[in-house]
């Protein structure tokens, strides 16, 4: 925060000790079903905590997704073995931001994969991801625009592998920020800060 003094800003640090316990497991990767919905969809988004000085104090989005009247968030199935979410920095001081990008990939190439470039290319949508540990981490945000462009191998050979690749970029302020909230899903309500912090499941009657 910022404490004036005599007329003068003295601004605070929010830095922190960054630990880790040696024998700590952390699981790679990312769990076989993401989840999406186009922005238009979404009636107000959560957004990271701030200080006075609005700088994010944590990770953890504050808040829902809440969704207009009768949508719900669509998901696709992924090969967890060949998808990845990464993070970089971008920009120069004092405008850094991080660069959120995730390569997921389908294994259909069918009517159905395909169709997914109709609805995934050129549209602004927000992507919902769950790691080895049962966070769930977003790509996607009031702010910026999220690029989701969709690829497809028909393989070669005998030997070869077929797939329906989407990849996704988008800026933010963290690395993927860490969701909490309730996720309203075409089968039911998935509860994201659910026991363990992983997803707890309610579905529709």
């Amino acid at each position: 925060m910022a404490i004036l003094q005599s007329g003068r800003k003295i601004c605070s640090s929010i830095q922190a000790s960054l630990t880790w316990c040696q024998g700590t497991p952390e699981l790679p990767g990312i769990r076989r079903r993401i989840y999406y919905i186009a922005k238009d969809q979404i009636a107000s988004f959560p957004d990271l905590p701030r200080d006075a000085l609005g700088r994010p104090g944590s990770a953890i989005l504050n808040g829902d997704f809440t969704l207009i009247a009768d949508k719900t968030w669509k998901f696709i199935e992924i090969l967890p073995d060949k998808s990845q979410l990464t993070s970089e920095a971008q920009g120069e001081m004092p405008s850094q931001t991080q660069l959120n990008k995730l390569v997921a990939v389908h294994p259909g190439v069918g009517q159905e994969a395909s169709a997914a470039a109709a609805y995934i290319n050129n549209t602004d949508n927000v992507f919902i991801v769950e790691d080895m540990k049962g966070n769930f981490r977003v790509l996607g945000n009031d702010k910026w625009t999220t690029k989701a462009t969709v690829a497809q191998d028909l393989g070669q050979g005998a030997t070869g592998t077929t797939s329906t690749t989407i990849n996704v970029e988008v800026t933010d302020e963290v690395p993927a920020p860490f969701y909490v909230g309730k996720l309203e899903t075409e089968d039911g309500e998935i509860d994201c800060a659910g026991p363990g912090q992983q997803g707890e499941f309610t579905p529709i009657p």
